[in-house]
């Protein structure tokens, strides 16, 4: 059985409310549809109705039994208009509170934040930006964590790998580097992995003398105080992360080195190619990104994603919000 089908499995018997802001996109529309109809979840879509209307008649899409809301239209706007300012601890007055609202993300967002959803799926024609900023504004990271970043999860056949942060900070210190690992250990448990992780860097056990050597070495040190039971080495290198005979030579003695399956990227310069790298050569499905640290699930597609990904990253969001 698949990561997605063991998942759907599970979200199922407690059905999430997850929304969608991008309810005109075919590719949502059609992924919010099939997850009505599964009963996976139940779905709610934002959007212009008539223009919902209009791309479900020409891509055939049977929208019916669908929640649907106007964000201007719902009859609870002016509370959640209400409940923003009151968020906001006056950075913004009513006005423009409602201006604001008017926005899907952050309509979606005040959702997930008054427990009328339990999660948010966006990104499919809004930039990353666009899609994470109304959450850390809002919904905000859990105590201990001070930022989010984004995990992929990497399959191929039974192989199943976590990596971060490959979607959100271009660059973090020693304390960021921890958070990053220690989140990561959570989510990776989440969908199954039982987490070694692995601290990357282009050094291992001190094979190079540099700054970003020992800001990874010290992350480490940092992640082994947040979480003193996890599974957790580096500064590694890739080979000597994930070969068993490299690490033994390596870094002789480590339950991590060569046997690693959860990978923290020194930046996100790093990260991003590294993902896409194991993605196109590699023959990975990455599912992702999966933002990591929030009180509340909200996720990120890219922006040329297909169906077949807006209705797995649907489930993973779920799959955050209940288990």
């Amino acid at each position: 059985m698949s990561l997605i089908e063991e998942l759907k499995a599970q979200v199922k018997e407690k059905m999430p409310v997850i929304v969608f802001p991008e309810g005109e996109d075919e590719r949502i529309l059609a992924a919010a549809v099939r997850l009505n109809n599964d009963k996976v979840l139940k779905p709610i879509v934002l959007g212009n109705l008539a223009e919902i209307e209009e791309t479900a008649k020409s891509e055939n899409i049977n929208i019916e039994g669908l929640e649907i809301i106007e964000p201007v239209k719902y009859e609870g706007f002016d509370e959640l208009v209400q409940k923003f300012v009151e968020r906001r601890k006056g950075k913004v007055d009513e006005a423009g509170a409602k201006d604001i609202l008017k926005d899907p993300n952050y309509f979606g967002t005040m959702l997930v934040y008054t427990g009328k959803a339990h999660g948010m799926v966006s990104g499919a024609n809004h930039t990353t930006g666009e899609t994470v900023r109304p959450a850390l504004q809002i919904i905000k990271t859990k105590p201990g964590f001070n930022r989010t970043s984004g995990s992929f999860v990497m399959l191929r056949g039974d192989e199943k790998y976590l990596m971060a942060d490959c979607a959100i900070n271009i660059e973090l210190d020693e304390d960021g580097l921890a958070e990053v690992a220690v989140i990561s250990e959570e989510t990776a448990r989440l969908f199954g992995i039982d987490p070694k992780v692995a601290m990357l860097s282009f050094s291992t056990r001190g094979s190079a003398s540099h700054d970003l050597v020992t800001k990874v070495a010290n992350a480490t040190e940092k992640a082994k105080k947040l979480n003193p039971n996890m599974a957790i080495d580096g500064e590694l290198q890739f080979d000597a992360a994930f070969v068993p005979e490299v690490g033994n030579k390596k870094a002789p003695g480590s339950e991590v080195a060569g046997h690693a399956n959860v990978f923290i990227f020194p930046s996100l310069e790093a990260g991003n190619i590294g993902y896409k790298i194991a993605q196109r050569f590699g023959g990975f499905e990455a599912i992702g990104p999966i933002l990591q640290g929030l009180n509340s699930p909200v996720n990120d597609l890219s922006r040329g994603c297909n169906t077949e990904e807006v209705y797995s990253l649907a489930i993973i969001t779920a799959a955050q919000a209940v288990l």
